[in-house]
């Protein structure tokens, strides 16, 4: 493998040699706790963002350019590989657009450090990384503060949910707690209004208004919120559909959700 001196002194960027088909990077440290990023909002939010500590970065030619354009000064000395060298960590049906990086997972804030006045999602058992990763990035797009979810029956931020999260991982903290219905009622004592989402409620959605503070709390798809969820919120409310159709995606319902909840009537 040969080398290429870029930037100021100190600084390489590692360009694979004749032999860089066989090249295999090695996996993530002996920690074990390191997140997998790859794809070019996930990686490029992730570099910008100073509270992420950062590990290793192996990227395609193309993309360095694009990076080296668009963000300019790195804070991580990147590998230059080619894509094959990514598609042997993650697949070959990984969209990773020629980026590949292992970092720390971000540290989560305690739920009483989240704002009195604060907008927020609470998840309960979703489990699918695409949708929780979707849920994330229109979380970001609303500016909700925080997303709660358990320790256990939830997704870890990597890989295939910081993919679709596309860099909203960066910008919304995740609050994990041991129980969700005792976050629930620890957060109604502070004066949050707990609206559950259930396709079955008498009230319908677009009835409610902007509320602060309030927590949105989601079920799974299919099971919907169980029961002792039910019971620690204020309100359960429908979407209004006209169709006939009356349940859609997770991810789809929060977007709905939120934009209803974010406007005055």
């Amino acid at each position: 493998m040969t080398t290429r001196r870029d930037g100021p002194p100190g600084r390489q960027t590692r360009r694979p040699g004749p032999g860089g088909d066989r090249f295999r990077p090695r996996p993530a440290g002996p920690e074990g706790d390191h997140v997998v990023l790859y794809g070019w909002h996930p990686v490029a939010q992730a570099l910008a963002n100073e509270g992420r500590r950062l590990h290793r970065l192996l990227a395609t030619e193309n993309a360095m350019v694009r990076l080296t354009e668009e963000i300019g000064q790195l804070r991580i000395d990147p590998e230059l590989v080619r894509p094959s060298a990514i598609n042997a960590l993650l697949g070959p049906d990984a969209v990773h657009q020629g980026l590949y990086l292992e970092a720390d997972p971000l540290p989560g804030p305690d739920l009483e450090d989240l704002p009195d006045d604060a907008l927020l999602l609470a998840l309960d058992q979703i489990t699918d990384p695409h949708n929780v990763g979707a849920i994330v990035r229109t979380a970001a797009a609303f500016g909700v503060a925080g997303i709660i979810t358990t320790a256990r029956h939830s997704p870890t931020a990597t890989g295939v949910l910081a993919k679709s999260a596309s860099g909203g991982l960066e910008h919304v903290p995740l609050v994990v707690v041991r129980n969700l219905s005792e976050a629930l009622i620890d957060l109604g004592k502070r004066g949050f209004t707990r609206i559950g989402l259930d396709s079955e409620a008498g009230t319908d959605l677009d009835t409610l208004g902007a509320k602060r503070p309030a927590v949105i709390v989601l079920g799974a798809e299919g099971k919907g919120l169980r029961q002792r969820t039910r019971d620690n919120c204020d309100v359960l409310a429908r979407i209004p559909f006209r169709g006939e159709i009356r349940s859609i995606n997770v991810s789809n319902a929060a977007a709905i959700t939120l934009y209803a909840l974010s406007v005055e009537r």
